[in-house]
Order: structure tokens, then sequence, then C-alpha cells
């Protein structure tokens, strides 16, 4: 195919995400101009080649970006290294590219996913042998293509992951404390709020201080994926000026004259001093105010702001007792300010009675492999 040819070439991509926001990231993909279909645990869409620098700089909930190579039903080896090996690898494996495969399976007839992962490999290799004309042994010292294996009740998915490490990752954290918050779920809880940057925001329970740097990069529209880097940034297919569109859109959008009221507080002083430092890291060092403090010694200032928080789950046996009082007193600061609205990400089962009051809404969310609900109460403006 040649490159003209391939300017206008359309391809599939997958947003993977956690369970319960694959809403938001078909939102984010919407907003990049894209049409996104939903399934559990990903986002399927066609787009130019030009997607892949966009959704990767762009996207603040998804795990990764993934070129879909192909889907098909597969109950033996035979089939899935046939059908593997009739698919277009040399069009985005170069003859030196670097091509580790990965695995997993579900309710299939294919269930050993070294098996698998193997035949795949194996299939790739030949295709590629034949098609860049080589008869020894694949170098594979080139630019890394990550291929996954996904087989779902017989059904294969091959993908090339553009992403390399998880889009959690935004180049910023230079410290973290014992079970930091990942920070595409940290954007999710902002995104899931009304929050608008002209209001106040504060993360009572800051920890590394991800959710206040989250909400600083959503107020000022700041691409997540910036300061960062990807494997496909290396693969000679994607020309290099739609990474260089792609940045110079990112640079035009953010909006670094967004005045922000964003502050985090936590019980631990050390935490505050490793959220001050990602904080100087993601370049908001004078734009979110950090504090140590208790949640008893709350005060707030304004009207119509957001408490945001994902507190200590009181997972510890022993740890329940003090937890329910951080939850208590919570509620009783929050009591005296109704305008204002509380969001709290937690796997605390008790939390409504701990806090002295139903939420107005609640959803189920995976934070990691904890199953937790993020209880919102709204504020009087927001009823």
């Amino acid at each position: 195919m040649g490159s003209d040819e391939r300017m206008s070439e359309k391809i599939t991509l997958i947003a993977t995400a956690a369970m319960g926001l694959e809403s938001l990231v078909a939102r984010e993909v919407k907003q990049l101009g894209y049409e996104p279909e939903t399934e559990n645990g990903k986002v399927t869409f066609e787009a130019p080649i030009a997607a892949i620098p966009r959704a990767n700089l762009w996207l603040r909930v998804a795990d990764r970006v993934k070129l879909k190579m192909g889907e098909f039903k597969a109950e033996t080896f035979d089939e899935l290294f046939e059908q593997t090996k009739a698919l277009p690898w040399e069009l985005y494996i170069p003859e030196e590219g670097k091509f580790p495969v990965s695995g997993k399976s579900v309710k299939s007839t294919l269930f050993s996913v070294p098996d698998c992962q193997a035949i795949v490999k194996k299939a790739i290799v030949e295709r590629l042998k034949l098609k860049h004309g080589v008869a020894s042994r694949l170098p594979e010292n080139g630019a890394q293509h990550k291929v996954e294996v996904a087989i779902l009740k017989d059904v294969v998915t091959l993908t090339i992951d553009t992403s390399g490490a998880g889009l959690h990752k935004r180049g910023y954290r230079v410290g973290q404390g014992e079970a930091p918050i990942k920070e595409t779920m940290a954007a999710a809880l902002v995104m899931l709020t009304n929050w608008k940057p002209e209001a106040p925001l504060i993360d009572p329970f800051c920890g590394s201080g991800t959710i206040p740097i989250e909400a600083a990069m959503i107020g000022q529209n700041i691409a997540p994926g910036f300061n960062r880097e990807f494997d496909s940034e290396n693969w000679k297919w994607i020309r290099r000026k739609h990474w260089e569109q792609a940045f110079n859109e990112a640079e035009e959008l953010a909006n670094y004259d967004q005045t922000l009221d964003i502050h985090g507080f936590d019980i631990d002083h050390k935490m505050i001093e490793v959220a001050s430092a990602n904080a100087i890291e993601a370049g908001f060092g004078d734009l979110i105010g950090w504090k140590q403090m208790q949640v008893k010694d709350l005060t707030l200032q304004g009207e119509n702001g957001y408490i945001l928080g994902n507190p200590p789950y009181g997972e510890r046996l022993g740890d329940q007792e003090k937890v329910a009082e951080i939850y208590k007193d919570l509620g009783q600061v929050m009591s005296n300010y109704p305008s204002w609205s509380t969001y709290i990400l937690t796997a605390y089962d008790e939390f409504e009675k701990a806090y002295g009051k139903e939420a107005t809404k609640k959803r189920k969310l995976f934070n990691g492999f904890i199953e937790t609900n993020y209880y919102q109460y709204f504020g009087s403006e927001q009823n």
C-alpha cells in the first residue's frame, strides 16, 4: 500500500477502560470527533491514522489505545494459526519490529494462554518473513509493537498496543503513598461531577495529590498525555506530522490562563510533601494549595464548591471504627455548607450511615480490583 493510499486509510481502534467507566471514554472519543461503540471494558471506533496520536494524548479515562488487527472465531489451534497468518501484519510491523505477544482467554475452547500466544507469534513470524522477504530469523531489534490475543467465548480479537505504558502513567508522579488511586480513575471521579474550573474543589484525603492534579489538568484543558511518550511514536507508518499536529493541537487548546481554586488536604504531612512535589512536576506548583489537616478541622470558603475524595476504606481489621469516625466528621462538617456538593469513593458499606445522610446518587465503580461506590451528595444549587 502506498503512503498516499494509507493517508486516507481508516483503522479500527479500541480504547480499553475500567468496568463502569466505558460511557466516559465513549464521551471522550465522541469529543475527539469519532463515533464510539461501547462494550464491556472497551470502546471501539473507526478513525483515520491521525487518531492514534490524538486518542493517546487526550483520553483521560482510557487505560490503553489498541489497533484492532482482526476478529474471528477459532476453536482449534489450526484455525487460530491460519486466520492470524491471513491478516496484513506487514503493513504495521516492519522487518526489524519487536512484537512480544501477550494473551488472555475466557470461556473458550482454546484455554491455554501460553499455547495461544506461541501460535499467534509463529503465525505473525511466518507472515512477516514471507512479506518482507526474510529467509533467516527476524531481528526484532526495532520499535516495539505489543500484540495481544484475547479470546472470549471462542471469538479471537488481535490487537497491537499503540500506547506502551498504560495511559494512567502521565509522567508527573515522582512519589506516591501506599494505595494511590490511578490517574485515570481520579480523572473519572472529577468528570462524573458537574464541577467547572471556576468553582472551588477540595480533596480532604489527597494522599499523593492525584485527584487535585487531574482536576487542574481538566480545568485548564491540558491533554493528559502531553508530557509522556508512546510506543507508536516510533512506528514508521505513522507520519511524524501526525504527532506534530496532535501536540500542536494540545498546546493550542490548553487554557493556561484559567484560574483555579483547588486544594488538597491530608492528615499526613509527608503525603502533603509528596503531593506538592507531584504538582510541581505536573506544572501546577503555584496553582494547587496543599495543607496538612484533619477532616474535622475543615472550613470552607465560598459557595457551590465541591468536596471530592478517595478516603481510607477501613479494609484492615480494627480500622473500621477509625474510618467510620472520619466519615462522621466529614458529614458533620458538610452539614454546615448546604451549597457544597460532596463526592466520595469508598468500599466501606456503611458509609451513608456514618456520614449521617443518604446519598443523592451512588454509582458502582471498580478501583483496581476493589468494588466501590461513588457516593454523590448534590449541593443546594445542583438540586
